[in-house]
């Protein structure tokens, strides 16, 4: 395979992991950070602790400060940043292209909605990066704990642009005997699934704190995909890309794993903690607090109904007691299995 120039944006643990891969397939990786001493880290220790624990990166990965260093000549540029910084380094993104004359394909590999507009991330850089610089968007979704990549569990992805040519691209760069990359054109039902996933995993926390069996967590996955698919379809998605990798096997992962900070989240609401006191004990980005919110008003302005959504966001934002939530939850109307 020909070597290609990757850019990665955040230096976080799926950052990291991204980077890794890219850089174990032969390819030119330099990844941008705002922490000096992350950046000096990776770039003379080739680790990153405080994400990845003692995992040896690849010695070839370059780290830097410097958005402008990091992208120049990069081919393909993945955006790994929280859901909310998406739209802030996007404008720096098409800042940095615009003056280097340069066109990259860009690759949202965020997981979230934007809070204030209910923007996927992939439609952030849409919106703030110049189409002349631009020679794709893509999403990358579907079940991948950086942890599990970093130490080479057999991971599967999907790569998801409307331009197939752009997702067989990112497809041949990343994949490898651990990391296979699929492709999909289904942009809106892959980012969907990988926001609404998020929720559902705080409800599956929340049951793993209650000490909740096999039962209730087989209930809560089918009632909470039967949820992603009907909010997916009201926006045009696919039906069947929730039940691919973008779907029920990154909410499969991602509810299931103590990997995943929303799962973690929801163990310590279960836990009866607040709101304020889990963002404060995790310490890091919660895109399913955030998510949360903008499922509540979607499925508002959609006139879907979604109440194990509505139940998470209930013991989220009001403070309702997950025990009472699940107790209402079972003591709904009975209706079809299909609605």
């Amino acid at each position: 395979m020909d070597q290609t120039k990757v850019a990665v944006l955040g230096a976080g643990s799926w950052g990291t992991a991204l980077a890794n891969v890219a850089a174990e397939n032969g390819h030119a990786v330099k990844i941008w950070g705002h922490r000096v001493a992350t950046v000096d880290e990776i770039n003379t220790q080739h680790t990153n602790k405080e994400y990845l624990g003692d995992r040896v990166l690849q010695a070839s990965i370059q780290a830097t400060t410097d958005l402008v260093t990091a992208i120049e000549g990069a081919e393909i540029i993945l955006s790994v940043v929280p859901t909310k910084a998406t739209r802030e380094v996007a404008n720096l993104l098409n800042q940095a292209l615009t003056q280097l004359q340069q066109k990259s394909i860009v690759v949202a590999a965020t997981k979230g909605l934007e809070p204030s507009t209910y923007k996927f991330a992939s439609q952030m850089i849409a919106e703030e990066i110049d189409a002349s610089s631009l020679a794709g968007i893509a999403v990358i979704a579907g079940p991948s704990h950086a942890e599990g990549v970093i130490k080479h569990d057999p991971t599967t992805v999907t790569a998801v642009s409307e331009d197939l040519v752009v997702a067989e691209r990112i497809q041949r760069v990343m994949s490898n005997s651990t990391f296979r990359v699929y492709t999909n054109d289904d942009i809106v039902g892959a980012e969907l699934g990988g926001a609404l996933k998020n929720v559902i995993a705080i409800a599956a926390g929340a049951l793993q704190s209650l000490e909740y069996d096999a039962n209730a967590k087989a209930a809560l996955f089918t009632r909470g995909l039967n949820e992603m698919a009907q909010l997916g379809k009201a926006y045009g998605a696919n039906p069947m890309t929730f039940m691919g990798l973008a779907g029920v096997g990154d909410l499969f992962a991602t509810a299931t794993s103590t990997h995943s900070r929303n799962f973690r989240a929801g163990m310590q609401l279960g836990a009866g903690l607040s709101k304020e006191e889990v963002i404060e004990h995790m310490g890091m980005v919660i895109e399913g607090i955030s998510t949360t919110k903008v499922v509540h008003d979607l499925a508002q302005a959609k006139q879907v109904e979604m109440p194990i959504s509505n139940a998470v966001y209930q013991v989220i934002y009001e403070g309702r007691d997950p025990k009472i939530a699940i107790r209402e939850l079972m003591d709904r109307p009975l209706h079809h299995e299909g609605k």
